[in-house]
């Protein structure tokens, strides 16, 4: 006890109750796990959006000899992806459900199975989406490569804002549970939001972009949002318990 506590009783101690509350242990306990899952969420995030640019650049790229973002749109992306989406992802506050789970080691990985698995089926639905706008959106929208471009540039923005929804749980399929209760989150979504639109109604030269009517739009926000059912039916398949290094050694 950091109070009562004795001298000698201190210098030999593990752990010191500054406020001799043993209630101060459990609050402790819980805000070490609420920034451990909080780091898993950003990083769950954040390797979503690699994997699915760096497939989709490198596929269209060998294929069609360009990229399909310019690189004011990619410091675009960036930017939703190191600042706003790592606001967003890491300012959780524990719950008591955090409690529940059990302790994780030292040697445990930080990028768990149900990570892996998070990360591959939301990632491999971007490149999807992304490629087949690339190499169809012509013909599906009847419209010319700058509108295609404008259209493959909102589409991944917006399928990584509606990511910032499916990273908040990694294993429930309810994503928005609690969510009114964090107001910063709720702000950066729509600051983002608000962003992108001035970004391609707006900032036409500086973006590289074309204006959208209100159906390009809406099959935007469409194809972003059904990730949401993507991320559902992926926490129904099965991971096994061990990790996935552990077990390819193995």
């Amino acid at each position: 006890m950091g109070i009562q506590g004795t001298e000698v009783e201190k210098e030999n101690s593990d752990v010191i109750i500054m406020d001799d509350n043993f209630a101060s242990v459990a609050t402790v306990l819980r805000w070490g796990r609420c920034v451990n899952i909080n780091i898993q969420k950003f990083i769950q995030f954040q390797l979503t959006v690699n994997v699915a640019a760096m497939t989709i650049n490198f596929v269209a790229a060998v294929s069609t000899g360009e990229i399909p973002l310019t690189p004011a749109q990619f410091l675009w992306v960036n930017l939703i992806m190191d600042t706003l989406g790592a606001l967003a992802l890491a300012t959780g506050k524990p719950t008591n459900e955090l409690m529940k789970k059990p302790p994780v080691g030292r040697s445990d990985p930080l990028i768990t199975n149900i990570m892996w698995r998070n990360i591959v089926g939301l990632a491999s639905y971007q490149i999807t989406v992304i490629l087949a706008l690339k190499f169809k959106g012509k013909s599906i929208f009847s419209v010319d490569e700058n509108v295609v471009d404008t259209l493959i540039f909102t589409t991944f923005v917006l399928l990584q804002v509606f990511n910032q929804f499916n990273s908040r749980e990694l294993e429930a399929k309810n994503v928005f549970k609690g969510i009114h209760k964090n107001k910063l989150f709720l702000g950066i979504t729509g600051i983002t939001i608000v962003l992108q639109v001035i970004m391609v109604e707006f900032l036409n030269k500086f973006a590289h972009t074309k204006r959208l009517d209100w159906k390009q739009w809406g099959a935007c926000i469409g194809i972003a949002a059904f990730s949401w059912v993507i991320c559902c039916l992926v926490k129904f398949l099965p991971v096994p318990k061990k990790p996935i290094l552990h077990c390819l050694i193995n």
